[in-house]
């Protein structure tokens, strides 16, 4: 069976993302594909931001609400106990399937339970003011080195790049077959630069 490789660009708050990140849970249970992801942080509170240009998600004074940066925070603390894996997919469960603010510690502190973590070590990590630094550095490799610029983004090992958007969770055994479309197109065919569905006016 072929390796499946490659980065993920992602933000928690991107449904986007959600629907990608159940597409490669699907495929995994399949066992029909090796599939290995390095899931990367891109903050899109950065992309839209509309500060002045020197303002950042990661350098914001901690009393400075910014949205998806706690999200972020809690990834890259279960990260330093080895257990990105298991807070992953619940962060973006809790967010997209069950509708909570991931913004509010009481629900990041929830799903941190959740996913069996130390949460005196948890809690330290969230309030060390260098958690964020895989976030400035992933995010700032993201735009210099691939020109992403929304999640999800897919970086294949041979430096091709494609920003995917879905516009359903696959269902139904689709899921296989679509990460095979997205790798035959934006990993295997490099003439293609770009296909995006025009969307059709609705009638009044």
């Amino acid at each position: 069976m072929d390796l499946i490789e490659f980065e993920l660009f992602y933000d928690y708050n991107c449904p986007f993302v959600y629907r990608t990140a159940e597409m490669l849970e699907s495929v995994r249970e399949s066992r029909e594909r090796q599939v290995e992801v390095a899931w990367r942080y891109f903050s899109l509170s950065q992309v839209n931001s509309r500060h002045d240009p020197s303002w950042t998600v990661w350098g914001a004074p901690a009393s400075e609400p910014v949205p998806g940066r706690l999200a972020f925070a809690a990834a890259e603390a279960a990260r330093r106990q080895g257990r990105f894996g298991d807070i992953h997919m619940l962060l973006l469960r809790a967010r997209h399937r069950d509708r909570q603010d991931l913004d509010d510690p009481s629900v990041v502190e929830k799903v941190a339970k959740q996913s069996g973590l130390d949460l005196d070590r948890f809690r330290t990590d969230l309030a060390d003011p260098d958690i964020l630094h895989a976030l400035a550095s992933d995010h700032q490799e993201a735009r210099t080195k691939h020109g992403v610029f929304g999640t999800p983004t897919f970086v294949f090992t041979n430096g091709a790049a494609a920003y995917v958007r879905l516009a359903q969770q696959p269902l139904n055994g689709d899921a296989v077959r679509i990460l095979d479309e997205i790798v035959a197109i934006a990993a295997r065919e490099p003439s293609i630069l770009e296909i995006k569905r025009p969307v059709k006016p609705t009638l009044d």
